[in-house]
Parts: C-alpha cells; sequence; structure tokens
C-alpha cells in the first residue's frame, strides 16, 4: 500500500506560461474541467485552478496507471473530489486525494485506505500590516487552548505563524472527512508538542484514528496533512469509498503506514506524465 501514499507540490512562481503554452496545457484536460479554470480573471487564479486539476490526473495517472484520457474525476455535493473507477487494485482499495492552493503553491496528498486532507497556508502578512487585528477577525474558530497559544506566540510575526497553522489543521481535518468549514468546527481542537506530535479533539474527545503533520514548503507557506478513519466521512463521500468498513488490523496497518515527504514537480512534468 504504500505506493498509495504520495505528496507532491508544484511552485507555480517558477512557471511563467505564454497564452499559447497556457491552452496547450489546458487542452490535456476534459473540456468539461475547462470552466472552473477560465471563470478566473486574473492568470495567477487561472494557473492555480489548472495545476490543481493536472496535479490530479497525473497522480493517478502515475499511481495506478490508468490512461490519461479514461481518468474521470467527479466531486460530491460538497466539493470533494473523487475518483470514478472500478478497477481500483486490491492494495488501493480506498484511493482517495485531496488538493490545495494558496500563494505560490498547489499541492495534492493521496492515501490508499484511510481518508486523506490537507491545507497549504501562504504566512501572508495583512495588507494594513495589523497582525493582531487580523488574526482577532477569525478567533471564534479556535478553542480557549488554541487562542492562547496563538496569541502568546512571541512576536506579530510569530502569532501569524500559529495561526496558520492551527487554520491550516482545522482545513486539512474537515476536507479529509469530505465537507467545507463548518460552523461547528470550533468544536475541532488540535493539541501538540512542539508541532510534531499533534491530536485532535472532536467535542472534547480524542479521536484516536487519526494522525496529523505540518510541513514547511519555504518561501513562506506550509502545509497540514490529515489521515483518519473512513467512517468519519461524510455520507456523499463515503459512498464513493470501495471498502468503508475492514478489520481493526488492517485499519491499523493503514494508519502507521509512513508519511512521506513532499515532492517537488513542475508543470512540465505534470505534463509529461499526462502525455505516457
Amino acid at each position: 500500500m504504500e505506493r498509495g501514499v504520495q505528496r507532491w507540490a508544484v511552485d507555480i512562481s517558477e512557471w511563467n506560461p505564454s497564452l499559447h503554452d497556457f491552452s496547450s496545457a489546458l487542452t490535456l484536460l476534459p473540456r468539461h474541467e475547462h470552466s472552473s479554470i477560465l471563470r478566473f480573471f486574473k492568470m495567477e487564479d487561472r494557473k492555480r485552478a489548472l495545476v490543481s486539476r493536472l496535479l490530479q490526473y497525473a497522480l493517478v495517472q502515475n499511481i495506478l496507471k490508468i490512461p490519461f484520457d479514461e481518468i474521470i474525476i467527479k466531486r460530491t455535493l460538497e466539493g470533494k473530489p473523487y475518483l470514478e473507477c472500478d478497477k481500483l487494485a486490491s492494495e488501493f482499495p480506498n484511493f482517495n486525494f485531496n488538493v490545495s492552493h494558496h500563494g505560490d503553491y498547489v499541492v495534492i496528498a493521496s492515501e490508499p485506505l484511510y481518508l486523506v486532507g490537507l491545507d497549504v497556508v501562504s504566512y501572508t502578512t495583512p495588507q494594513n500590516g495589523d497582525t493582531i487585528e487580523f488574526v482577532k477577525n477569525f478567533s471564534s474558530y479556535f478553542s480557549s487552548l488554541e487562542w492562547k497559544n496563538i496569541m502568546n506566540a512571541s512576536s506579530s510575526s510569530s502569532v501569524l505563524v500559529e495561526f496558520y497553522r492551527y487554520w491550516s489543521l482545522k482545513e486539512a481535518y474537515v476536507k479529509a472527512i469530505g465537507c467545507g468549514m463548518a460552523s461547528w468546527v470550533e468544536q475541532v481542537e488540535f493539541c501538540h508538542i512542539g508541532w510534531n506530535d499533534i491530536l485532535v479533539k472532536v467535542g472534547g474527545e480524542i479521536l484516536k484514528e487519526w494522525r496529523f503533520w505540518i510541513s514547511e514548503l519555504g518561501n513562506g507557506h506550509c502545509v497540514a496533512v490529515a489521515k483518519g478513519h473512513p467512517r468519519f466521512a461524510t455520507e456523499s463521500y463515503q459512498r464513493t469509498l470501495t471498502r468503508p468498513e475492514f478489520n481493526p488490523n488492517e485499519y491499523r496497518a493503514g494508519l502507521l503506514l509512513p508519511d512521506v515527504s513532499f515532492v517537488s514537480k513542475t508543470v512540465e512534468q505534470l505534463i509529461s506524465i499526462s502525455m505516457e
């Protein structure tokens, strides 16, 4: 199953396509994906949307060896992308993936058995320069413990980093289960020791069947990855999974699969994969 655990990242600031190159990359994707990319006015937003979709198709082809033009990716009612396929290998019974983009990075993560969600953030300084006031606008999303840890950081820049790390963890969790940032997210509390041993509590209860990681991507970006039991998935997302129920030993093996570092990919590499 380890081959199903993938983490890829693309720095879109290194890709400055001409209109012809952008259009050529766009034609690699199914036509129904085009409108969701071209609806953006700014080229930077179009680049993020295009690379996000290229990552999904390239990852699926690379792992599952499904021809690029035969890959069918759909979305649940809540917007969670999933692969529609009846040919999944037994070693990847619940193959699923999640994508995120912010700032210069577009990232993707996949898991063969457990749910996976991720969220990348850029430590962007507020336009008015007032970090504390900016962060306070989101205080209702955090538990008292989380808020204390954020506001007790040693400097305003550290406050911003702590804020974004907690935010990305919460986003990664709700994306893993297949829903968006919901009104109940303040019930989701993260505890950690040095950002290495990260636990989540929902409604005050520790969820033992979940694991979390925070990674730095450089250029002032970090990414959070969440991995958890399929029984936590929303109803619409759970229906996309081949085997939502396993025996405890199988699930433990899936949970303990080692996490891997993010591998840098270029847009040119994604295009090359699409042509294999």
